[in-house]
């Protein structure tokens, strides 16, 4: 049998995917896309496709990747997903297959249980509450008996987010070949298993963390593979940016502090002079903390006098540091592993602070909570990403429900220097036609209205009473989710779930089991949320998704273009904002069988020249201005019905 032969009988009515997937129905798109991976595969190309939603994507590059009998690198853009793809679309296509294919699910080392980091912190005793107190005890007992040391499997409230740094490891304090507990090391008997894997599942921040580590010179974390088949790839070009980059968080620093001490009190008892100066560092990351004041995003350059001498101010501390370590690094393991970070972050700091100008990338801060991060991100990573490519692998396959913009490819494969790829462009076989309705309430403000948050709100309304809830509320920023969420409580909206109030995977799992309930989130609602059936039949989306003008990295890019002699709101921002729309749009149909209302409040996406990109960017649904139509759309009981 041909190999194309055995392609398209895996894919058929009867063939082995409909014995081994319940409801299994063939689809054109996934035998197109499919096909077109094979051919990719065979031919070592590099290929971008976009596949609209229920076209069976996933599906439709494994099948073709297990019957090429290569060795197999597929990333995600989440762990969720990851998780998915590893537990449930692997095994079935394996199944299906009939093929016994060595397999391994690879994470950031931030995701496994360090046995050394959490045996030190037992040995200091130094814990804030008996709560976390008996949260390690928990952790430890588990410890015992897991086989994969994942924290997503660690037993229900075993760990928060002030014990976890405390239990894993980061590429910072790993100790490696060196640590006395490395035969028990979780992290490193995952990467073995993916050094002998045929298919290894991995995330685009590992992929990006793998490339860094390369090209440092500091080895590798993934096997050579044939192919990479990266999904969820219109994620890739902001994941990239970031490690391109420079960081440097008050975390880093944190932990820095506290494993100086601790190996101190372990390796150089008498060496107080390191403690001292961890001290010193401790008090200029928090004095930078608050000489930076409330949550913020800016450029570098736009901070107070105050916080930029703070920030000199712990770069030399972090000089000192690095200078009293030197000595003493000899002395153990744990203070040459403390030495060698501290002379990293004495790199990145002077990096970050440095005066150079370089237009091609900005220095921007922000605050969180009681933290902070310095970062230097590139502005334009295409030539950097392709190159590292090019290095690594010879077939590419990369796949979304949302890479292109009025059906070009143009802007996602200028931003990963992707010029010479093949592309492929595929519709959603579901009937939005007949499905679905776009409305977009008539004489609404535009949204830089001061009255335009309230006009919204009153316009939502009488949709979520038509709906009986059952719905998404999407919004561009927190403060417009938190105005929205003061304004249904305070008329006793029932069922409401509000970003922040809980885990994202709780809020979900709550909104499944609530009838009529409403979710109200942001950006992590927006993209990778799969709710089938009546429990959602209404999204409503705020604004269109501009990124913030405000925002510093934004600013720099416009300003970047400009230079170049370049149109950034067309070339950029709009291409940005249109993809961003389309993964919210996403939300509302993910089955044949669904049918749902999206409600749009901006009605630039009618009155500007733009808002045709936007219009032509969107599935086929049929536009209404008036109230009536969605009341009518809701009455029908059919729309109610899975």
């Amino acid at each position: 049998m041909t190999a194309s032969a055995a392609l398209e009988g895996a894919l058929a009515a009867d063939g082995p995917l409909a014995t081994v997937l319940p409801g299994y129905a063939p689809r054109p798109e996934q035998l197109t896309m499919a096909r077109a991976v094979a051919d990719a595969i065979e031919q070592e190309k590099t290929l971008v496709v976009e596949a609209g939603t229920g076209t069976g994507k996933t599906l439709a590059y494994l099948i073709p990747a297990l019957q090429s009998g290569r060795r197999v690198i597929i990333s995600t853009g989440t762990r969720t997903l990851q998780d998915q793809l590893f537990h449930r679309d692997l095994p079935v296509a394996c199944a299906a297959l009939d093929r016994l294919v060595r397999t391994a699910l690879l994470k950031g080392r931030g995701n496994y249980l360090c046995p050394y980091r959490m045996e030190r912190t037992l040995e200091a005793g130094r814990l804030e509450s008996r709560e976390m107190a008996d949260q390690l005890q928990r952790l430890r007992a588990w410890a015992g008996t897991t086989r994969r040391g994942d924290l997503a499997e660690a037993p229900l409230g075993a760990i928060d987010g002030r014990l976890l740094p405390r239990v894993t490891s980061t590429a910072d304090n790993c100790l490696g070949q060196n640590c006395p507990l490395y035969a028990d090391c979780f992290l490193m008997e995952a990467r073995r298993e993916a050094q002998e894997a045929d298919v290894v599942v991995i995330n685009h921040h590992l992929l990006m963390a793998d490339w860094a580590l390369r090209e440092g010179g500091f080895g590798e974390v993934l096997p050579a593979a044939d192919v990479t088949i990266l999904d969820e790839a219109h994620q890739l070009p902001e994941t990239a940016a970031r490690f391109f980059g420079v960081t440097v968080s008050s975390r880093q620093l944190q932990d820095l502090v506290r494993d100086t001490r601790l190996e101190q009190q372990r390796e150089a008892a008498d060496s107080g002079a390191l403690s001292e100066q961890a001290g010193v560092v401790e008090r200029c990351t928090a004095e930078l903390r608050l000489a930076l004041g409330d949550s913020l995003r800016v450029a570098w350059v736009e901070v107070g006098p105050q916080a930029a001498q703070a920030a000199r101010e712990l770069a030399e501390a972090v000089d000192h540091l690095v200078e009293v370590l030197a000595p003493q690094a000899v002395r153990g393991r744990g203070l040459e592993n403390c030495h060698r970070r501290s002379d990293e972050l004495r790199t990145a700091l002077r990096t970050f602070l440095s005066d150079d100008a370089d237009s091609s990338r900005v220095g921007w801060v922000e605050t969180r909570g009681q933290g902070f991060a310095l970062r230097l991100t590139p502005l334009d990573v295409a030539e950097h990403f392709e190159a590292s490519r090019q290095r690594h692998g010879r077939a590419w396959i990369m796949t979304s429900a949302t890479l292109a913009v009025d059906g070009r490819f143009d802007h996602f494969q200028r931003r990963l220097g992707l010029d010479s790829a093949e592309t492929l462009r595929l519709d959603s076989p579901f009937d939005y036609a007949s499905n679905t309705l776009l409305y977009v309430p008539d004489a609404l403000p535009e949204p830089k209205d001061p009255g335009f948050n309230e006009a919204y709100l009153n316009a939502m309304e009488p949709v979520l009473k038509a709906s009986g809830g059952r719905a998404f509320l999407l919004f561009t920023s927190h403060r417009a989710l938190r105005q929205a969420a003061d304004w249904l409580r305070a008329r006793d909206w029932s069922g409401l779930l509000v970003q922040g109030e809980a885990a994202p995977k709780q809020l979900l799992e709550r909104f499944r089991e609530t009838p009529g309930a409403v979710l109200l989130g942001t950006q992590s609602f927006w993209e990778g949320v799969d709710v089938r059936g009546p429990a959602l039949s209404c999204v409503m989306i705020d604004r269109l998704p501009f990124a913030s003008p405000g925002d510093p990295v934004l600013q720099a890019r416009v300003a970047w273009l400009r230079e170049q002699g370049r149109n950034p709101f067309g070339e950029y921002q709009v291409p940005e904002a249109v993809i961003g729309l389309r993964q919210g749009v996403g939300r509302l149909i993910r089955d044949v069988s669904d049918r749902g209302v999206l409600v749009l409040g901006d009605t630039r996406i009618l009155g500007k020249s733009y808002g045709r990109l936007f219009r032509k960017s969107l599935p086929p649904m049929p536009l209404v201005r008036d109230l009536g139509p969605v009341e009518a759309f809701f009455a029908d009981q059919s729309s109610t019905s899975s």
